[in-house]
């Protein structure tokens, strides 16, 4: 399924069309329309208009309940896939290896730039090319099967931007499956660093506190939430403006409801540990 908001026509197009290139599978593909009425597509393609922006895991739910299929691939509007048989290789990647039950592929820009770091969800980023188990996901193109992502209760809806890409990883391993980094499988996604304002900060913020709150055996909650503040004050510490609005965002995650609380087993704290991440960092 493709999330817009209509203000990228023809990156939307060209993921589209790099969708219905798919060769090897049966596609049922529906655009959702963020606050806006999808437009411009081809006729293959299905359209579902939000009547308002309800944020991207939201967006990504109420596309995914209306979909069919064995699978389920989430794509951003501003990505695509460059190999019309990228979407049968993954599927069979995961045949194979059953124990994956979430799948991220590597992300190149088409155009030559460098590639951003963050791309990488691993803490040692490594080769970007070297596959291997993840704790989190860059969320803008991602495949799993069906009854994983059902299992999972879908995307983060409350936190509206930012870290659901992390629940979600986080949900898959307490399945007793893996998250898996794709590094010879390929998406693009145009390298354009991503303008920073105080709602990012803020929600960058209140969704890791809620993050914890709603996954984390509650011994761990603390334990994670100090360790990611004392890594924003390090990383920001020369950024006053920016470490208020994380702060906020801290506050408010702390003194409001973060929804459903789905605490992961201490048997997955162990497998992830035992995968080189504990959930603390």
């Amino acid at each position: 399924m493709l999330l817009t908001q209509g203000t990228r026509p023809e990156d939307l197009r060209r993921g589209a069309l790099s969708l219905l290139a798919q060769q090897g599978v049966e596609l049922d593909i529906v655009c959702v329309g963020n606050g806006w009425v999808p437009e411009g597509l081809p006729d293959a393609v299905r359209t579902l208009a939000l009547p308002e922006n309800v944020g991207i895991p939201a967006g990504r739910n109420a596309g995914a309940a209306v979909v069919s299929g064995e699978w389920i691939f989430f794509l951003d509007d501003d990505a695509s896939l460059p190999s019309p048989t990228f979407l049968a290789d993954a599927i069979a990647l995961i045949r194979a290896d059953p124990g994956i039950g979430l799948l991220q592929p590597r992300v190149v820009d088409p155009e030559g730039r460098e590639n951003p770091r963050r791309w990488v969800p691993r803490i040692r980023k490594g080769e970007p090319d070297a596959s291997g188990d993840v704790f989190s996901v860059w969320e803008g193109a991602t495949l799993l099967p069906r009854g994983v992502f059902d299992a999972t209760g879908g995307w983060a809806a409350s936190f509206f931007y930012a870290h659901e890409g992390i629940e979600l990883a986080w949900r898959v391993w307490d399945q007793g499956l893996r998250t898996w980094y794709a590094g010879d499988l390929v998406a693009h996604h145009p390298a354009i660093e991503p303008t920073r304002h105080s709602y990012y900060y803020r929600l960058n913020a209140r969704n890791r506190v809620w993050l914890a709150k709603r996954n984390l055996p509650a011994v761990l909650v603390p334990l994670y939430v100090a360790s990611w503040t004392g890594i924003q004050i390090l990383r920001w510490a020369q950024r006053p403006a920016a470490l208020r609005a994380w702060f906020g965002g801290w506050t408010e995650g702390w003194r409001t409801n973060a929804g459903e609380r789905r605490p992961m087993s201490w048997r997955t704290v162990l497998r992830m540990t035992r995968a080189g991440r504990p959930p603390i960092v």
